[in-house]
């Protein structure tokens, strides 16, 4: 049986007991329904990993006992900060969960000419949190050692700025793929578009800004394919795929 993981941001002490938050209590008492004396893996997003007990499993509480503590060596050689043009409901879930798992060191989303999502101000705080759920579950589920934030929804023009490294976007229109470069990167800014991509004033904008366009085969994929693949090739190409070196 595979061991649960549970992200505890908190300092741990082994053999101290540590009680659980509410939502983590809830996943383990009614989702998992774990008892006491059930194996937990606890990770901090500091890079350690705690192999753990529940010692106590009731409706008020659940706490645990830490047993043991090792390095968690999961990340990525390749840091990718994603910006990624706001999509529909469950696509952007879809697109934030895999990007997680692919190893992306952080998200950002964005608001474009043909974002159809409009969000005010308290509903783009309730999608970042949702959002932010989203990439805890899924660093849970695939191991990693750290939980990648998922930054406030941002206008697009904004975040170009803010961005580093090799500055990469995925461009149906481009004439360029990776292979092409001949650049090993160890930070890469890649910005996927929404539901329509993006339009003519914005792909100037992006070339503007340093991006270069880069294309994913013949075909039009769907936005939350698209990044994806991009992730992959990414980390194919520089990252920890083990495709090179």
């Amino acid at each position: 049986m595979r061991i649960p993981r549970i992200y505890l941001p908190v300092t741990f002490s082994l053999g101290a007991h540590v009680e659980l938050d509410e939502a983590s209590a809830h996943h383990v008492r009614s989702v998992l329904r774990l008892k006491k004396g059930h194996s937990l893996s606890l990770f901090d997003g500091q890079g350690f990993e705690y192999d753990s007990v529940l010692v106590q499993v009731s409706k008020k509480s659940v706490i645990l006992v830490a047993e043991s503590a090792g390095r968690c060596d999961t990340e990525s050689r390749l840091v990718i900060y994603l910006g990624l043009g706001i999509s529909r409901g469950e696509r952007m879930d879809f697109a934030i969960q895999k990007s997680v798992e692919l190893g992306v060191a952080g998200v950002s989303p964005l608001f474009t000419e043909r974002t159809v999502v409009k969000l005010d101000a308290n509903r783009a705080l309730q999608k970042q949190s949702h959002w932010q759920k989203v990439a805890q579950h899924a660093s849970e589920q695939s191991g990693r050692a750290r939980v990648p934030e998922v930054n406030p929804p941002q206008p697009f023009l904004s975040w170009l700025k803010e961005c580093s490294g090799l500055k990469l976007f995925l461009d149906p229109h481009s004439t360029l793929s990776l292979g092409d470069s001949d650049t090993v990167p160890d930070c890469v800014s890649l910005l996927s578009g929404p539901e329509g991509g993006f339009s003519p004033l914005e792909r100037e904008q992006v070339l503007d800004a340093g991006f270069t366009g880069i294309r994913l085969g013949p075909r039009i994929l769907r936005t939350e394919t698209a990044v994806l693949a991009g992730v992959a090739l990414l980390q194919a190409a520089w990252g920890d795929f083990g495709f090179r070196g």
